[in-house]
């Protein structure tokens, strides 16, 4: 009697932006969120290596789900999450307390690096460049603001520019006064206060783990003429195809760039894939401007995969790559499976189910 072979169960956590459209939030506060078509992408390219998926979406669904007694082999998680500086590792926590592996960070870092400032101090203890910070509590640290203009506002724990526009460039006091009060007010959270860095700025690509990470190239983030000015701003990447160019970048301080980057994230404890900013300051020199661990994976419309085309790396082969990593921490549940798998479109190099044996 033939013995049915049994593929690994992936679920997909994610938010979807437009469920809470629907629930009333607006655009801005949604923009972290995942379109559909992100989500059809990555299950296809999930299947397409062999993996069984499904779709679980929010932490509600999963919270639920879980509490109903099921479980999968691995979650491949995107999830964003709503509310606090912890809303990126509530997932991960979760399936951390049900022995759930899952893809990308865990809680740790994903709650680190969203709050700005707690990663910069890091960043500093790891001798990594990062501009000069204050950070605007409520209104009365404005007064204690001791930094030298200009300088660089925004939310301290946003993401997909949220918070950034051509306001955030700081010139004199009065301005100063102006954005933190509408800061504060609007993103209920406190302000985070840089050195203007006056440079190019770039995004670098890492893919893998510890000391199996690494940095696949640099793009450079181009603002053309008719964008939103000085920053890469919540305008500037909600309409990147019209108003921001890419380039791939090989020079001595992409390259530069590249190698402070690995080092935070290696630093950080960051896992599978992610990006890391950066920008140049009156020196010369790329700072560090924030890490991602959980970077956007729309096909066309966000930064890593964009970077990972460039450098020959196709969709499906990044979310291989993912899958390689992360399957690594769950070994012991696919080393029977590992050498009976059907693979389905891609050579075995890219086979994330053949790095794991």
């Amino acid at each position: 009697m033939a013995i049915e072979k049994k593929l690994p169960r992936v679920g997909i956590t994610y938010d979807l932006r437009q469920d809470y459209l629907a629930q009333g939030f607006s655009e801005e506060e949604t923009a972290e969120f995942d379109r559909i078509d992100t989500i059809e992408a990555i299950e296809q390219a999930l299947e397409d290596l062999g993996f069984e998926t499904n779709r679980i979406g929010n932490i509600f669904n999963l919270t639920k789900r879980i509490a109903d007694g099921e479980s999968w082999d691995l979650v491949f998680n995107i999830a964003e999450g709503l509310k606090g500086f912890a809303r990126e590792a509530q997932v991960p926590a979760l399936l951390d307390a049900f022995n759930i592996p899952y893809t990308f960070s865990d809680p740790l870092v994903l709650s680190l690096s969203l709050h700005k400032a707690l990663t910069k101090r890091v960043m500093r203890d790891l001798g990594i460049p990062t501009p000069d910070f204050f950070v605007v509590e409520n209104h009365l640290d404005i007064d204690l603001v001791n930094l030298p203009f200009p300088l660089f506002a925004k939310p301290i724990a946003e993401g997909t520019g949220k918070g950034i526009t051509p306001s955030s460039k700081v010139e004199n006091p009065h301005e100063l006064e102006n954005i933190c009060a509408n800061l504060l007010i609007n993103y209920h959270q406190p302000v985070l206060l840089e050195t203007f860095l006056p440079g190019r700025e770039f995004t670098v690509g890492i893919l893998g783990t510890g000391n199996e990470a690494e940095a696949i190239g640099a793009l450079e983030i181009v603002l053309r003429e008719q964008a939103e000015p000085t920053a890469y701003s919540y305008v500037n990447k909600e309409r990147c195809e019209d108003l921001v160019e890419y380039r791939m970048v090989n020079e001595s301080l992409s390259r530069k760039a590249q190698e402070i980057a690995l080092k935070a994230w290696q630093g950080l404890g960051c896992r599978d894939a992610g990006r890391v900013d950066l920008k140049v300051d009156i020196h010369g020199t790329p700072n560090l401007i924030e890490v991602n661990p959980l970077a956007g994976l729309h096909p066309a419309h966000s930064d890593l995969p964009i970077l990972c085309r460039a450098v020959g790396i196709s969709y499906p082969h990044l979310i291989g790559r993912i899958m390689a990593s992360a399957l690594k921490r769950a070994k012991s549940l696919f080393v029977e499976p590992v050498k009976q798998l059907p693979f389905k479109k891609y050579p075995e190099t890219l086979n994330p189910l053949c790095l794991v044996s």
